[in-house]
Formats: structure tokens, C-alpha cells, sequence
């Protein structure tokens, strides 16, 4: 699963009158542990956990950057020319995989491959 909404808001319990703990972009990856009624408890890259609201959510294959300074290429190799660097945290979309490499693109329209060990 992961966040489909531009911004979205990660609570300490499942109900809108629990405190806001922090906030994830679009495309942010989340491993689900447990569902209670329409909210999502789950547990991001780095360990950390939260819950969400489901229409908050949604089944897209997302990933996340868990290394700094990571290259994103024009092409599915390092032979390719680097489009620009991204630190951890970033999340994207997966458009296509070819080997170990996924093409994906960010929120905000910046498309690229990457190398599947540098992201979760």
C-alpha cells in the first residue's frame, strides 16, 4: 500500500481525534500490520509506525530511497546519463522494472531509473 493523497496525516491511534505525529507525501510505500475498522496501522522504511486512514491509501507500487545522494538515470543502467540525485525519503511510483532497475516517477512529474538496492 501507499499514500495517494498529495499530503497525508500518520496518527498515534485509528480515529481523526488522535494526535498527528507526522505527515507523508504521495507515493510514500507502507507496510500494513493491522486494519481496525477503516483505519491502517503500518510500519514505514525506517521502522517507525502509525496510523492512517484508509482513503488516504491505496494499492500502487511505490518505493522509497533509503540512501543519500542516489542517482536516478535517463535509461536501466549506469552506463546512462544521471537526470538529478535524491536523498532518502524520497518516494516514487514504479512505472516498469527491467532487471534491478525500476523506472519511476515523483510526485511532481520527475521520471527516472533507479537501481532497486538504493530504495525499499
Amino acid at each position: 500500500m501507499s499514500v495517494k493523497t498529495d499530503i497525508a496525516n500518520v496518527r498515534t491511534g485509528p480515529d481523526t481525534s488522535d494526535t498527528v505525529i507526522w505527515q507523508v507525501e504521495q507515493y510514500h510505500p507502507l507496510n500494513v500490520l493491522q486494519k481496525q475498522g477503516s483505519w491502517y496501522l503500518f510500519e514505514d522504511f525506517e521502522g517507525d509506525r502509525g496510523w492512517i486512514h484508509s482513503s488516504l491509501i491505496a494499492d500502487i507500487k511505490t518505493v522509497i530511497v533509503k540512501n543519500d545522494n542516489c542517482n536516478v538515470r535517463s535509461g536501466p543502467g549506469t552506463e546512462n546519463d544521471i537526470q538529478f540525485t535524491v536523498d532518502k525519503g524520497v518516494p516514487f511510483k514504479v512505472l516498469e522494472e527491467k532487471g534491478d532497475w525500476l523506472h519511476v516517477v515523483h510526485a511532481d512529474g520527475d521520471k527516472g531509473w533507479i537501481h532497486r538496492s538504493l530504495v525499499w
